[in-house]
């Protein structure tokens, strides 16, 4: 039997669709637009194996439409005019119930690709069902994305990923006639990493791995027979917070070994390039910082360079990146006064403007005093001019506290000169 079991127990109707209920439940919203007859465009966000494709194909059965599918890997604008095209023609036959145009992994389509798609989503002679991995609010251009709603799919949790092997063990006509009890299921749910797909392709290599009809699933079992799991990898689960947070946790930790390591993990896991790359420039400016500046640079240049360049040759970028931050000084100030600044402004609430600060763009603004006794700091030796800059509620606040190392110290040191006949009149 050459078709995967993962694609012979695919679900055909909604009623038969495991997980997902906020979608597919009985008031799931798509569960209400299909029994309505109206499907807006749609863009499914969610992790490998979670039912996106089935999904689509779900909704142009039930909705009785028309389905045209590509794939953003091997797709260029060609193939999405020409689809659209036929899809143009057929739409005259089905009036409101326009075309289905289902697009996989549409976060690789380029911004000329997601253009090409704009006139036929807007006009309405598509209706686009996208599906990614990846965050629509990064990988989507606007205008494309105004035009869709976009909806959540979550991994699969213990008892779906269980009511699928039970469900395939029951209706799968070649399952069905062996004799298969599943005393243990842990090694096949944690290898699985909530992906429904992957589940099913290493339950269907371990029943095929044992000679006879009466099979025993235990642990032992499947961890024996299924031999690519030399590095352990769940992009989507736990594993995947776990070592990110080693990762970042070693930079912090000025670790460029630790550092390494675990970016050699998520690497050798297939993690997503852009997601280390993001981590880097988030830890630049929350770790590091104003003691050393360059560091955002640097991981700025390197999100860039392996955008361009993507893996192999990404990797040894990443690294160079990930040695820089971690050998690099630390200071966490600038994260922890933008987080004091949050938590006064939401204990204050929205404090009146100080009138020197004030813009006063008109006549009537400046005779309501709007900008009066501003001091513009550049007619003021040094460029510096002793005035208060904050709401008169929360004058003399410091929110940024320099960091204990020479950096911040030197800068420490030159504002507390300049601010020191200020603070020093109020104690």
């Amino acid at each position: 039997m050459n078709e995967p079991l993962a694609e012979r127990v695919r679900p055909k109707t909604i009623t038969d669709y495991i997980s997902q209920r906020h979608l597919v439940g009985e008031n799931g919203s798509l569960t209400q637009q299909i029994k309505r007859g109206i499907i807006p465009s749609l863009i499914f966000w969610g992790p490998p194996g979670t039912g996106k494709t089935t999904l689509a194909n779900i909704i142009a059965s039930e909705s009785d439409r028309p389905f045209y599918t590509l794939s953003a890997i091997n797709s260029g604008v060609k193939d999405v005019r020409e689809v659209i095209d036929k899809a143009k023609q057929s739409g005259g036959l089905f009036t409101y119930k326009n075309p289905i145009l289902f697009i996989d992994e549409i976060h690789r389509f380029s911004k000329s690709q997601q253009d090409s798609l704009l006139a036929a989503v807007e006009k309405g002679w598509v209706t686009l069902i996208g599906a990614t991995t990846e965050n629509p609010s990064f990988e989507v251009i606007p205008a494309l994305l105004s035009r869709c709603q976009v909806y959540v799919l979550n991994a699969f949790g213990k008892e779906d990923l269980e009511n699928l092997l039970n469900r395939a063990i029951k209706e799968d006509s070649f399952l069905k006639k062996k004799q298969i009890e599943l005393k243990e299921t842990e090694a096949l749910l944690r290898l699985s990493g909530g992906d429904g797909r992957k589940l099913l392709n290493i339950f269907e290599l371990v029943i095929n791995s044992v000679d006879g009809d009466k099979i025993l699933i235990t642990d032992e079992l499947v961890l024996g027979r299924v031999q690519k799991n030399t590095v352990l990898y769940d992009k989507t689960g736990e594993q995947h917070y776990d070592i990110i947070s080693a990762f970042i946790k070693s930079i912090r930790g000025s670790d460029p070994n630790g550092a390494v390591y675990w970016l050699a993990r998520m690497i050798e896991g297939g993690e997503d390039v852009k997601f280390i790359a993001r981590r880097l420039l988030i830890s630049a400016s929350e770790d590091i910082g104003l003691a050393n500046p360059t560091a955002l640079v640097i991981a700025n240049n390197a999100f860039q360079a392996v955008n361009t360049i993507g893996y192999p040759e990404a990797r040894i970028i990443l690294s160079q990146c990930a040695i820089y931050l971690a050998t690099s000084p630390k200071s966490n100030a600038s994260y922890m006064a933008i987080n004091k600044a949050q938590q006064a402004v939401r204990e204050t609430g929205d404090l009146s403007v100080p009138l020197p600060l004030r813009n006063a763009p008109t006549k009537l603004m400046k005779d309501l005093g709007y900008g009066s006794g501003y001091q513009y700091a550049h007619d003021y030796t040094n460029n510096f001019v002793e005035m208060e800059f904050l709401p008169e509620e929360l004058k003399g606040t410091a929110f940024y506290e320099p960091a204990n190392n020479a950096r911040e110290k030197s800068i420490d040191e030159f504002l507390q000169k300049r601010w020191k006949n200020k603070y020093d009149s109020k104690t």
